[in-house]
C-alpha cells in the first residue's frame, strides 16, 4: 500500500499479489483498476496510470527467496521515496474550510499552477511591492497565494495563502 501526493489530489494505491496463482488485483482509491488471474510468471512488472496529469507509476515484484517477494512503486521514474520527497519540495497545501466546504488548495511551485480539490484554477497575477500575488476563488470568497522572497538565497521564495486578508496555515503531507 502506497499514498501518492498529487496536485489534484491523494490517491492510495492498494496491491494484491497471489504468490501461488500469481494474480493480480490493482486499486486505486478503493477503487479495482486492474485484475489478472492465474499468472504463471510470478515476478514482472505492472504499470498503470495516475490522477489527471497521468503519472506513470510501475509497481516491480522481485523474488527474494524462496516463497518472498518484495513490491516497490515507481512515480514517473522514481522511486516512491524519492519521489515523495521531490514532491514536498515542488507542492505546497492548504486545507481550510469556507462557507461550510472543505478545501484544498495546492500551489505547484515549478509551474505556478494552482489546483483546488483536484481541478486546476483561473488564477489571475499581480506584481506587488513585496512580489506577486495569484488571485482566484474558493467557493465565492477571494483567495491568493502571495510569493516573497525570504531574503536567504538557501530558503528562497516564501509562498503564503490569504483568505479574508488573513492567512492559512499550510498544510503538511
Amino acid at each position: 500500500m502506497w499514498e501518492v501526493h498529487l496536485p489534484d489530489g491523494d490517491h492510495l494505491i492498494q496491491f494484491e499479489h497471489g504468490t501461488t496463482t500469481g494474480k493480480r488485483v490493482l486499486w486505486i482509491n478503493d477503487e479495482e483498476k486492474m485484475r489478472r488471474d492465474w499468472m504463471f510468471k510470478l515476478v514482472g512488472a505492472e504499470t498503470f496510470n495516475l490522477g489527471q496529469g497521468n503519472a506513470v507509476c510501475t509497481i516491480r515484484i522481485d523474488a527474494v527467496g524462496g516463497f518472498n517477494y518484495q513490491y516497490t512503486l515507481e512515480v514517473d521514474g522514481q522511486p516512491y521515496k524519492k519521489f515523495t520527497e521531490n514532491q514536498s519540495k515542488i507542492m505546497k497545501s492548504w486545507i481550510l474550510p469556507v462557507d461550510g466546504v472543505m478545501y484544498r488548495v495546492v500551489l505547484e511551485k515549478d509551474t505556478l499552477d494552482i489546483w483546488v480539490n483536484g481541478s486546476r484554477v483561473e488564477t489571475a497575477g499581480e506584481f506587488t511591492d513585496e512580489g506577486t500575488e495569484t488571485h482566484f476563488t474558493l467557493g465565492t470568497e477571494p483567495a491568493c497565494v502571495r510569493a516573497v522572497s525570504s531574503g536567504n538565497k538557501r530558503t528562497g521564495i516564501i509562498h503564503s495563502l490569504w483568505v479574508h486578508d488573513s492567512e492559512v496555515p499550510e498544510f503538511k503531507e
